[in-house]
């Protein structure tokens, strides 16, 4: 079963937790805020669940007198620093949350130039996804408050992360039946969650979650369907691959959407066949593709079904059959249908 060492504390936040998270956490712990905060990366669970648990102990009457929030680009900074220099009214601290503004992504050059003046009783928290940090904002944050970054998580971490959550249910799970969790989730955390808690509701009265169970509740994302088609097409398994591919247009996926993916797939299979060629390891091939070792491992052995050049083929193919679509020479349903006749048909002997 999969070790679940270093898991999560119970309100689902990590334990093993990077120096920027552990200095936020005093923050909240103490009482003692920083003028501005700046929250961003490209995990919105983690970024989320921060977010709620600062602006909590910032306001925690949820006073709608002292708190203002903005969202998106367009602010009008002028009304915003207006606002930041009116008093709060019987209370400590007036807090402002601005998310997703783009201030850290474009010039702001009036709120850069407030950041140096901010009033005591002021707490700024920003969130984005995106940041530039040689910015004058991202500067002026780091100068008079807190940055804090939520990256991805690596895969290590989710599996015990996940495997946590499920023995506070008394659930137990095999390391390969996890990884085949997370081939249908991704590493996104919030989907992940959200997989677990229907995954727990089915598992009810049961002590170890199974393969079957996770095939028979668990959402498969459009992503991993296309693996799926991918995986049939190496197999020579055309039927299949018709069939999923159909599937995937009963669902209303996008034709081209669906050759996008399918390209990605042949490109991470050829990128992955050279460097294996060359001598890398699974993890090496792992960390260049962007994605978990274990699919990793699958892609790789989806690979096997072709030569570099068949490889390289294919990748051609995949942008010929885009321009033909856009131009008007062939139908987009028909365009993807010929790729996959054509790389999951039998080798001449």
């Amino acid at each position: 079963m999969l070790s679940v060492d270093g898991i999560p504390s119970e309100n689902g936040i990590f334990q093993e937790v990077s120096q920027e998270v552990k200095n936020l956490q005093e923050d909240i712990k103490t009482g003692k805020f920083k003028n501005a905060y700046l929250l961003f990366g490209e995990e919105a669970y983690l970024k989320i669940q921060y977010k709620e648990k600062l602006i909590h102990a910032l306001n925690p009457d949820d006073d709608t007198m002292n708190f203002t929030k903005y969202e998106g680009k367009g602010i009008e900074v002028r009304e915003m620093i207006d606002l930041c220099e009116t008093m709060p009214f019987f209370a400590d601290h007036r807090v402002v949350l601005v998310e997703n503004s783009g201030f850290f992504k474009n010039k702001c050059d009036e709120l850069a130039d407030y950041m140096k003046t901010l009033p005591d009783y002021l707490r700024l928290v920003f969130v984005e996804e995106e940041v530039d940090k040689r910015s004058r904002m991202y500067k002026a944050v780091k100068n008079c408050g807190r940055i804090v970054e939520f990256a991805k998580q690596d895969e290590k971490t989710l599996m015990r992360w996940a495997a946590g959550i499920l023995a506070r249910e008394g659930r137990k799970i095999t390391t390969r039946d996890m990884e085949l969790f997370l081939t249908k989730t991704g590493t996104d955390m919030g989907n992940i969650r959200m997989e677990l808690e229907k995954l727990i509701t089915y598992t009810m009265g049961q002590d170890i979650v199974t393969r079957e169970d996770i095939e028979e509740i668990c959402t498969t994302r459009t992503e991993n369907k296309i693996f799926d088609m991918v995986r049939a097409v190496t197999e020579r398994n055309q039927r299949r691959a018709l069939d999923l591919y159909n599937d995937l247009l009963t669902l209303r996926e996008p034709p081209m959407r669906i050759l996008f993916l399918l390209s990605k797939q042949f490109r991470q299979m050829c990128l992955a066949k050279k460097m294996a060629g060359e001598g890398s390891s699974q993890n090496e091939i792992a960390t260049r593709l962007g994605v978990p070792s274990f699919v990793a491992r699958n892609i790789l052995a989806c690979a096997r079904a072709y030569s570099v050049e068949e490889l390289e083929q294919a990748e051609e193919d995949f942008v010929d059959a885009e321009e033909a679509v856009k131009t008007g020479r062939l139908q987009d349903v028909l365009s993807v249908e010929l790729l996959i006749v054509k790389y999951s048909t039998e080798r001449k002997r």
